[in-house]
């Protein structure tokens, strides 16, 4: 590991200064479970490292029926997945919080970090996605909000600007008679990446579909809303067929490459697979 320098902010506005004055050599430190073995492995040299474990204010965990749900940047996936509010109201979240790495990672790994990492393959985007979250970025320049499906803009990389942090996650509460479900298909279920992954949010109004969001992962550079997909069932009654004619739409939309977990042609079918079953179980919740 290369030499570093360390710094522990104790605001939000320090951590941001110390951004700001690293010009975009420095790495946030929460969890680490990512951080630490890349630059152990010289992926990652950041000049500086910046711990933001002492900020006050940035580990809640906090549900409304109305307000939704608020995630802080140093909540874990363990806190998720023990959650029983997370698993009444986000089921899609939970799961990918239940098959995300292993026990101990969890007990590390932070939400946002996994978020910020921006991998295609990443467990929790996908539901919080198909959740319609959103972002609190803190910078200099102040606070804004991000819709997290036009956070990642590439493998690794986001709108995060040099200065700034994600400081919260806010998930919507979610609608009557709405079903969520996230599948993630691998070699493995836990400590393995995704070959492919499908999230789904989907709201009934009677026998007919109100609204629904789909989202795929580690088959493009960074997860893929099927807004494709998602229209072909919106608004239409929900049968076998309309399923069916979805999964179809979702394996048409999306753009996987082939590697070592899977070809493209494998990963595209699996997304027709995973995503009908991924509606069978929101529909089931719906209900």
């Amino acid at each position: 590991m290369l030499r570093f320098d360390y710094a522990e902010p104790a605001t939000l506005d320090e951590a941001a200064g110390l951004l700001r004055a690293a010009a975009g050599n420095a790495s946030v430190l929460a969890g680490g479970t990512d951080l630490l073995v890349q630059m152990r492995e010289h992926v990652r040299a950041p000049v500086q490292v910046v711990n933001i474990k002492k900020i006050l204010g940035i580990d809640d965990l906090e549900f409304d029926p109305v307000g939704g749900l608020r995630i802080g940047a140093l909540t874990t996936t363990r806190r998720l997945e023990t959650s029983a509010l997370v698993r009444a109201h986000y089921a899609g979240l939970h799961c990918s919080t239940v098959h995300f790495a292993s026990i101990q990672i969890r007990n590390r790994a932070t939400v946002v970090g996994n978020v910020c990492r921006a991998s295609p393959s990443a467990d929790t985007l996908p539901p919080l996605i198909a959740d319609a979250a959103t972002l609190r970025l803190h910078g200099s320049a102040g606070v804004r909000s991000v819709a997290l499906e036009d956070f990642c803009t590439g493998p690794g990389k986001t709108l995060l600007g040099v200065d700034e942090l994600v400081t919260h996650i806010h998930v919507p509460a979610p609608l009557p008679h709405t079903g969520k479900a996230y599948l993630k298909h691998g070699r493995r279920v836990e400590m393995e990446l995704a070959t492919v992954g499908v999230a789904v949010s989907l709201t009934l109004d009677g026998a007919a579909c109100r609204e629904i969001r789909i989202v795929l992962a580690a088959v493009a550079p960074t997860p893929l809303r099927a807004r494709g997909a998602e229209a072909v069932l919106r608004g239409q009654r929900v049968t076998p067929a309309s399923v069916a004619a979805v999964a179809d739409a979702a394996m048409a939309e999306a753009r996987p490459i082939g590697d070592v977990r899977g070809s493209a042609d494998y990963r595209r079918r699996m997304v027709g697979v995973l995503t009908r079953r991924a509606i069978e179980q929101a529909l089931e919740a719906a209900r």
